[in-house]
């Protein structure tokens, strides 16, 4: 029998081409078919610009914590210090703000602590030889979390220069009057996403990071520097905690010592939703950012139809069990072949 065109080009829709579409593409339609859901629902809300827009805005700090979580998720770590890192960014700055720091010191404050907070838990990982990463970051979760409080004395801190705040509330273009347009904070997220892509696709270290999550003991037989790889990967998923309290800074014009308080879960979720795995060496960033919309739809969804806040945890919840479930049923597929 003859090949199809189709079966030429190694796409069928029971075959192999199929599967590996729908493992790259497939969590775009499940936002897209979200989309249209509530498009039929509720058409005049959910489907007006400063809506749309809104979940754009309110969800690009998670999208930065889950970039940075991604990358630590690549090497089957867990980061559980970024909603830490992120308040105690965000107090820093302000204070440093307040204090009259010239704003351009000011916005690298965040970012620099999240980088050193990030070194902190690498080297302490690599060098005290510890089991799990979920030891070291869950104990810099409360150092940071302490020093947030002892910094900000429990109380926001408000009133930042206007350069601050310009990163988290600005808008442009579309001829559209904020809150519509496109969101100065999308803009970051976009720059960040592409730079991450290009490091992990096209790098030789990006490469090493998946490598590690893959078979850390063959990495290292390879001739990986695992322990160094390991310390950059905690660096880059701090310093974009840093950059995502700088964010939430900008557009709350505050630092407030509560922030980030469990959206370490939410960053996780976003990427676990998103396609990568728990085992390591598995995932993109176009589903970490497909995940964070996912959830960001799925509030916005269930806010504009007022379902309660406590049924929302639910649903997200179960949402978080099923994706980790398919993750494993994918796994067990990928040993049986």
């Amino acid at each position: 029998m003859s090949d199809t065109p189709a079966t030429k080009s190694g796409f069928s829709l029971r075959g192999p081409g199929m599967s590996k579409f729908l493992e790259v593409y497939g969590i775009i339609l499940v936002v897209v078919m979200m989309m249209l859901v509530l498009a039929v629902i509720k058409p005049e809300v959910f489907l007006s610009a400063q809506n749309l827009t809104n979940i754009l805005k309110q969800n690009a700090s998670l999208a930065l914590l889950a970039l940075g979580m991604y990358v630590v998720i690549v090497t089957a770590g867990i980061d559980l210090s970024v909603g830490s890192i992120m308040g105690l960014s965000m107090v820093c700055l302000a204070v440093a703000s307040k204090a009259g720091v010239p704003w351009p010191i000011v916005l690298l404050i965040g970012p620099a602590i999240g980088l050193l907070v990030g070194w902190v838990n690498g080297v302490g990982l690599t060098v005290l030889k510890l089991p799990h990463p979920f030891i070291m970051t869950l104990g810099t979760l409360n150092v940071a979390r302490g020093l947030t409080y002892l910094i900000s004395n429990g109380a926001p801190i408000s009133g930042l220069q206007p350069e601050v705040r310009y990163i988290g509330q600005a808008y442009f273009g579309l001829g559209l009057p904020p809150p519509a347009g496109i969101p100065a904070s999308l803009i970051l997220v976009a720059v960040c996403a592409i730079g991450l892509w290009f490091f992990l696709e096209k790098t030789n270290m990006g490469r090493h990071i998946f490598a590690i999550g893959g078979n850390p003991h063959a990495a290292r037989v390879s001739g990986i520097n695992v322990d160094q790889t390991l310390v950059v990967v905690y660096m880059i998923s701090g310093f974009m905690a840093g950059l995502s309290g700088l964010l939430l800074a900008g557009r709350t014009d505050s630092g407030f010592p509560n922030a980030g308080i469990g959206i370490e879960l939410d960053a996780i979720a976003a990427v676990i939703i998103g396609g990568a795995s728990f085992f390591g060496g598995r995932g993109t960033v176009l589903g970490v950012l497909a995940g964070v919309l996912i959830m960001g739809i799925l509030r916005n969804g269930l806010n504009i139809n007022n379902v309660s806040a406590f049924w929302q945890q639910i649903l997200i919840g179960l949402v978080i069990i099923i994706a980790v479930y398919i993750d494993v049923l994918r796994r067990r597929a990928a040993v049986r072949r």
